[in-house]
């Protein structure tokens, strides 16, 4: 595709573009801004999506916006952060030269509108029009903004056709990440991974009981795990029956996994370390156990407690660095779902994938050995420890593993059993380790398929 010819404004070539009404804002005008504003935030700052997209602390062009714009907001963000390179590929096609290297602003520009002409069901012109009033009211865009309007014009016509060969031809990964991916798990599974971040990770939930009764009355279904999962979500979460009563929490079926392997915690004095937001806090409190809850943020913990509160569960809330955390008496079992780089988590979270590179993960590493070393001496002689995260990438884990068990003379593996976890025996490894990925736990359909990436490992204290 070449770059149409003899542009010379905004209202030739493709049709006109409206101009606001008695000098009022476009409505939709300010969303689409603010879009951009957040993407360029992520892929030129490394800022996490979470922290801009946040409701009360978040970017103050995405607070300015009424809730429905903010909804729309995270719409176009998140699509275009997961194909952002289908979306590059398509637009560099129809471009005769490349853009100018210093054209930031542009650039997200036309990826926000192409994010909603492609992906979203928002009309064409609608989207055009916008994105050309996006770049003429930019002092940096404003000259391109003929440019623009031809542009997306031009790749709206023809997306039928070309936007399903350039999705079968393309990997939406930066090369670190797909790299790594391919010599992990081999071409194949690293495909399937990569489509599967496309689609947007369905809700699943975590029942106190009854998970086939809360599936009838929330129009989902019980995964082969046991979580329950929605096949459609209209409106706010926490409108949905139970929320209020504290009947449910929300937790991707991958993380309700790991504390799973602890066993029958009834009656045990149990450490969740790194807690917040306490999901694992609250499935250790509704197996009987005695659980203390710490993390090291004062306001993650502030979370976890009304989290805690409204499912009418009670643990004890340490603020503490696990590096200096020094209880009275050593644990029956500890949980240590360490930080990571959250590789597992991209359906859900796109911009990690743009965010961290491979030299973030080496560094996590070192961090989460430390935090295992640290961990394992909370527990008494004849105590489990599980340690977790929800990396896809094995230097996160098995080798974090290889090296605490080098250097440890007291801990043991205590592989996980086939059978031990319903419907888990296909994420369990040779070596009796907890392996998933977006690849696993295919269903009838791709939106309602897929799992967060995680890991698990567990070890045993050995007695005296």
């Amino acid at each position: 595709m070449n770059q149409p010819k003899r542009l010379n404004n905004a209202g030739k070539r493709g049709g006109s573009v409206r101009p606001a009404q008695n000098g009022e804002p476009r409505p939709g005008l300010a969303a689409r801004m603010a879009a951009a504003k957040l993407l360029a935030a992520i892929v030129d700052k490394n800022t996490s999506a979470d922290g801009l997209t946040d409701d009360r602390h978040g970017h103050p062009q995405y607070l300015a916006l009424e809730p429905r714009d903010r909804s729309l907001v995270r719409a176009m963000l998140m699509t275009a952060l997961r194909f952002r390179i289908t979306i590059e590929t398509l637009l560099t096609e129809q471009l005769e030269k490349p853009l100018p290297a210093n054209a930031r602003t542009l650039k997200h520009i036309f990826h926000i509108a192409l994010a909603q002409i492609l992906f979203l069901e928002t009309p064409d012109r609608a989207a055009v029009d916008l994105a050309v009033a996006h770049a003429s009211q930019d002092p940096r865009s404003r000259r391109f903004a003929a440019l623009v309007n031809a542009v997306l014009r031009a790749i709206a016509r023809r997306k039928e056709t070309r936007l399903k060969m350039v999705l079968d031809q393309t990997m939406d990964a930066p090369e670190w990440f797909s790299g790594r991916l391919v010599e992990i798990y081999g071409k194949a599974k690293a495909l399937r991974i990569i489509k599967a971040h496309r689609c947007r990770a369905p809700v699943d939930i975590t029942t106190k009981a009854d998970a086939a009764g809360w599936a009838r009355r929330l129009g989902g279904f019980v995964t082969p795990t046991g979580s329950v999962r929605l096949e459609t979500l209209n409106g706010p979460i926490d409108d949905l029956p139970g929320f209020a009563d504290g009947d449910w929490w929300v937790q991707d079926a991958a993380a309700a996994l790991p504390a799973r392997l602890l066993g029958d915690v009834g009656g045990l004095h149990v450490v969740d370390l790194c807690a917040a937001p306490g999901g694992k806090t609250a499935q250790l409190a509704v197996g009987g156990a005695m659980v203390t809850a710490v993390d090291i943020s004062s306001n993650r913990l502030k979370r976890l407690a009304e989290n805690l509160d409204r499912l009418k569960l009670n643990a004890e809330i340490v603020a503490c660095d696990i590096k200096t955390y020094q209880p009275q008496r050593q644990f029956d079992a500890v949980l240590l779902d360490v930080p990571c780089s959250s590789t597992g988590t991209i359906r859900r979270h796109p911009d990690v994938q743009w965010t961290k590179s491979a030299g973030d993960i080496a560094k996590l590493a070192v961090v989460q050995l430390d935090l295992l070393c640290r961990a394992a001496r909370l527990v008494r002689p004849g105590g489990r420890i599980v340690f977790s995260n929800c990396s896809l990438d094995p230097a996160e884990g098995e080798a974090v593993v290889e090296q605490f068990l080098g250097q440890t003379s007291d801990i043991e593996i205590e592989p996980a059993a086939p059978g031990e976890i319903a419907g888990a025996d296909d994420f369990i490894t040779t070596a009796g380790f907890l392996r998933t990925t977006p690849a696993d736990m295919e269903l009838a359909r791709a939106e309602i398929s897929g799992i967060d990436g995680f890991f698990a490992a567990r070890f045993k204290r050995c007695t005296p």
